[in-house]
């Protein structure tokens, strides 16, 4: 849930890339998302996207998928969720099986590290390359 003072801070500009952000399955790069919201805001810049994201990121409104040294990409869906990436094409989707082996974070580690999350991704094909082959 996003906190009072992330909700006084949405400026239209964060508000035109969220909007545009949930309204994709397709988990768009912060280059894809600038394209699209310069349709509505041409005087946008690139810079003002990434900075918008992060906020976005850090009030929880968004997730930032970094999907093994690709571009990273972003998700408006802050549900629990897994994702899938194509290997031949990058094409990044949601899984939303339930039968995964549910992953329990140690409260405490003998090492020092204090563990704040997990991410679990699958590789795969995706249908559209799998029926070029």
């Amino acid at each position: 849930m996003m906190n009072e003072p992330a909700k006084q801070r949405m400026t239209r500009q964060r508000q035109v890339i969220l909007d545009e952000l949930m309204s994709r399955k397709d988990h768009p790069t912060a280059d894809e998302l600038y394209a699209a919201v310069r349709r509505k805001l041409p005087r946008i810049s690139l810079g003002t996207v990434y900075r918008n994201l992060d906020v976005l990121m850090r009030s929880g409104l968004a997730l930032k998928l970094d999907m093994g040294g690709a571009q990273s990409r972003f998700d408006a869906d802050i549900s629990p969720h897994y994702h899938v990436k194509c290997v031949s094409c990058g094409r990044v989707d949601d899984i939303r099986e339930t039968g995964f082996v549910e992953i329990t974070l140690p409260p405490s580690r003998d090492d020092g590290y204090a563990i704040t999350g997990v991410r679990v991704e699958f590789d795969g094909i995706c249908p559209q390359c799998r029926g070029r082959e």
